[in-house]
């Protein structure tokens, strides 16, 4: 589990209750079911027009996701990467249809079978390109969708906070009502704030950061798997692919190739 998102959305929602209670509010008095409905289903409801049921059904599994550790690890990416080019230089490329079977991910049994069936070099670079391509352009829909609802929630926040507004100044024979009245109009506004600021926007950002170092391990994927193929020494490779990374975390990748 990523730490960061649970301690942050606890964090969050902590201060506000603390703050309520500080001021000296009863809590209850921020609960209000139309205002959540209104906030809720209607933001809903207007992503549901903007994006096919498919991707909606998606949503709950992307929001999961930011509560998961990314898997992606491109220092010991690096490190396998220079294993199946060692074993490669030793035995030849035949070799790695075997280390394929081993392998978990995909993309990278995907490469090796390529490279394995004696694939041109242009066109595996192609293929594989072109599959990132797509895993990128999957990740900017889902992105684009919890952007989505960050706009719209708090427009429909301000849509709670009318019609409360709308109910409260036809009622205004009673002077006493109309202070409640705008404290329930107001609590829309709140809501669909919270669901912004504390929700929605958060976690496009995580899933922006967790597409971008899928995609930076892909990419570290590709070049070493086509520098294995043009028959590249694993030590060249190795500076090549450490060029993907950051100083600090290139002491990493030298030890899970040690290791």
């Amino acid at each position: 589990m990523d730490i960061s998102t649970l301690v942050g959305l606890i964090g969050g929602v902590g201060i506000l209750i603390f703050a309520i209670v500080v001021g000296g509010t009863p809590p209850m008095k921020y609960v209000d079911a139309p205002s959540f409905l209104i906030t809720v289903l209607g933001t809903i409801a207007a992503t549901m027009i903007a994006y096919p049921m498919s991707t909606i059904k998606d949503i709950p599994k992307l929001m999961a996701k930011t509560f998961k550790q990314s898997s992606s690890d491109p220092s010991k990416t690096i490190g396998q990467i220079i294993e199946l080019a060692n074993k490669a230089r030793k035995d030849g490329l035949l070799s790695l249809e075997e280390a394929s079977r081993e392998m978990n991910d995909e993309f990278l049994k995907k490469g090796l079978m390529l490279i394995v069936d004696g694939t041109d070099p242009e066109l595996v670079r192609n293929l594989l390109e072109t599959e990132l391509d797509f895993i990128e352009q999957r990740h900017k829909v889902g992105q684009s969708a919890m952007g989505t609802l960050a706009s719209l929630a708090p427009g429909f926040g301000m849509v709670g906070t009318l019609i409360g507004l709308i109910a409260m100044l036809q009622n205004m024979n009673d002077p006493s009502s109309i202070g409640p009245s705008m404290a329930v109009a107001l609590i829309t506004t709140l809501y669909g704030s919270l669901m912004a600021n504390l929700i929605f926007t958060p976690m496009e950002k995580k899933l922006g950061a967790s597409s971008a170092g899928e995609m930076l391990e892909r990419g570290i994927i590709l070049e070493g798997l086509l520098s294995i193929q043009a028959g590249e020494n694993p030590r060249i490779i190795e500076e090549k692919l450490k060029a993907f990374l950051p100083p600090s975390m290139r002491k990493s990748a030298a030890d899970s190739e040690g290791e």
